[in-house]
């Protein structure tokens, strides 16, 4: 299904969502809106146990804040940090299948996903570098680029503006790991599908217990750990589990 500057496929219980906005896949207000009902409609089907998000073309992953929208800056900032945390705290998995460069928005669009597989392509490029137009970044990178690589990496990515490539990326743990360019979106695949066949209650459970401890605190985080594990506890999820593996099966679950 065809969105503003979005494309949405399906493959057995993974969704993926791709960025069609040449030529840099960036983000304008109409393009945000249409992402806001794509993540509801995916956050909320049965039938989607992961989601892959990836960029069109050969080049960029994508590039964020669509310049020639400035006229909408107002609105398209609170809506990509919102969205961002939504994504964030998806109760199903995320993977950013990294097709190219990532920059701004698109870079903290990446760390907003739960897993990150780039293309290992010399060109491509990673970076926050809004501080050449005299602005920050706006979508949560001046949060999670820190949670995921350090804080002095962090700042001197930032406040330099520095750009890394895929192998730097990977050395500082910034992407999970790197794929030839023609099997990328094979090797995303592959991880959602595993993903995919893991307990949907318990894994939606565990990124909600995470999430909760990423932004509420430890505390938080506990209580609802310890809230889902009640829930798992009677799920039949946990019977199938406990019976394939007496009986030396692979479990089927079925997210109940």
């Amino acid at each position: 299904m065809s969105y503003e500057n979005l494309i949405t496929e399906k493959t057995g219980y993974v969704s993926i969502v791709t960025i069609d906005h040449p030529p840099v896949n960036a983000w304008n207000l109409d393009t945000m809106e249409a992402f806001e009902k794509i993540i509801a409609k995916l956050e909320n089907e049965r039938e989607t146990r992961v989601v892959v998000i990836t960029g069109a073309g050969e080049k960029c992953f994508s590039a964020g804040f669509d310049l020639t929208d400035a006229a909408n800056g107002e609105k398209i900032s609170p809506k990509g940090r919102a969205l961002w945390k939504r994504i964030d705290c998806l109760s199903k998995p995320v993977i950013a299948a990294m097709n190219g460069s990532a920059l701004g928005g698109g870079l903290e669009l990446a760390l907003a996903c739960h897993f990150r597989i780039m293309t290992d392509d010399p060109s491509a490029t990673l970076g926050l570098t809004e501080l050449n137009l005299g602005i920050i970044p706006g979508w949560g990178g001046t949060q999670r680029l820190p949670r995921v690589i350090g804080r002095t990496k962090a700042l001197k990515m930032i406040l330099l503006s520095e750009t890394i490539g895929a192998q730097e990326a990977l050395k500082i743990g910034l992407v999970d790991r790197l794929s030839k360019p023609e099997n990328l979106l094979d090797e995303a695949l592959a991880l959602a599908e595993k993903l995919a066949e893991r307990p949907p209650v318990a894994v939606r459970w565990v990124l909600k217990a995470i999430a909760a401890g990423e932004y509420e605190g430890i505390d938080a985080g506990l209580r609802v750990e310890a809230e889902g594990a009640a829930v798992v506890r009677e799920s039949r999820d946990r019977e199938e589990g406990f019976a394939a593996f007496r009986e030396k099966r692979r479990p089927v679950f079925r997210g109940e």
